[in-house]
């Protein structure tokens, strides 16, 4: 039983000598892991999407959208040559099935989110229906009876962390959503000024000119809005990736739950065989079990009977001894890709984040110029009258 725990208990004191969820890998592993990195070497985009038409398994016509997918080397460029571009054609569910690849294959990865499918179908009309959300409250109260007992704090305070990001995301994508609504009625009211300039300037002569002019530039205020919410539109989508995010932060965190889950059951059960071993071996029965009682009614085992009970147990003991050595290693390992790659992440988030509200608020400042700009027009036409 001692090993047993001496084992667990080396596996989370070497886990809580790395880095606390605020901290960060060594700068060494990092860097290589940085080098190391294909998004570093390539640049990849999604530069085209067109909608097609198509048979599909079972031969009915359907409509899906294709997106052009472009592969240029970065290392040709900073030598100033034009690097060759590689392009191919690829579908929405292709997309999907190479995120489910990368999620199973390198379990330690916060694999980005795919951005939202924009095409309408039964699969959004679903969704929208909430019934994922009520199907999730469920399997995480199914999940709750399952929870390891000595948690990994970072990986918790990760989990809470990610929590916390979706909230505030999500409250701030809301508050956008509702002023771009009343900025949207603004804009659209400012046409009225046009029809009632214009109309003003057919019973006017002197002042006709002055107020057809002004009525002009409230025509094009009032349209420029559309635009402007495309503009927003695109920094809104900045944001809801890293809703998404969240998400993926935590299927990294449930990953690591599941591998200490299975460490702790594997302890668990080596520890059991230890005790068995040891009763048998002693004749003496520690705790009540139901075998206990059996010996106690018919009579007790013959001594050949216990030799041969006994050899099976010591080889599932020296069996148990290696399976948790292996999950231990596996677990060390796990902890040690995932900090790196949280870390990664953090970098990226940090600097997307801050550059798409650093060009929202840019983008609030320029339209602003642009209603004073109007209405300084307006204010002209008016001076002439």
């Amino acid at each position: 039983m001692e090993s047993a725990e001496a084992e667990l208990s080396d596996s989370r004191s070497e886990e809580d000598g790395a880095a606390p969820c605020s901290g960060l890998p060594p700068p060494e592993q990092s860097a290589a892991t940085m080098e190391d990195c294909l998004a570093k070497k390539m640049e990849i985009t999604v530069s085209e999407a067109e909608k097609r038409t198509g048979r599909n398994a079972v031969n009915m016509q359907e409509t899906y959208t294709a997106y052009l997918i472009e592969t240029r080397a970065v290392e040709s460029q900073s030598e100033g040559q034009c690097a060759p571009v590689d392009s191919l054609w690829r579908r929405y569910s292709e997309f999907e099935l190479l995120r489910n690849y990368l999620s199973v294959t390198y379990p330690h990865i916060v694999v980005p989110p795919l951005p939202e499918k924009r095409e309408g179908g039964w699969k959004e009309m679903v969704n929208e229906t909430g019934f994922q959300l009520k199907a999730d409250s469920r399997l995480k109260a199914l999940n709750a009876t399952f929870r390891v007992k000595n948690p990994d704090k970072r990986f918790t305070e990760l989990k809470h962390y990610s929590d916390e990001l979706q909230s505030v995301i999500s409250h701030l994508l809301r508050v956008r959503a509702r002023v771009a609504d009343r900025l949207y009625g603004v804009y659209k009211v400012h046409g009225n000024y046009g029809r009632v300039f214009s109309e003003w300037s057919a019973i006017e002569k002197e002042m006709g000119d002055g107020l057809q002019s002004a009525g002009h530039h409230m025509d094009v205020y009032a349209a420029s809005i559309d635009d402007i919410l495309e503009e927003e539109e695109h920094y809104a989508d900045q944001l809801k990736e890293y809703l998404f995010y969240a998400e993926a932060l935590r299927a990294v965190c449930r990953k690591h739950e599941l591998m200490q889950y299975d460490l702790e059951m594997a302890a668990q059960d080596l520890t059991s065989k230890k005790q068995q071993c040891e009763e048998l071996a002693t004749g003496t029965v520690r705790t009540f079990s139901l075998k206990g009682m059996t010996s106690k009614l018919f009579g007790q085992e013959t001594p050949e009977q216990r030799e041969a009970k006994l050899k099976v147990l010591e080889e599932q003991i020296q069996e148990g001894e290696e399976q948790l050595k292996s999950k231990n290693l596996e677990g060390r390992d796990f902890v040690k890709s995932a900090w790196a790659d949280i870390e990664r992440f953090k970098e990226q988030k940090n600097h997307d984040l801050k550059e798409a509200l650093i060009s929202y608020a840019v983008m609030q400042i320029s339209m602003c110029k642009k209603g004073i700009q109007v209405w300084t027009n307006a204010k002209e036409c008016f001076s002439k009258m």
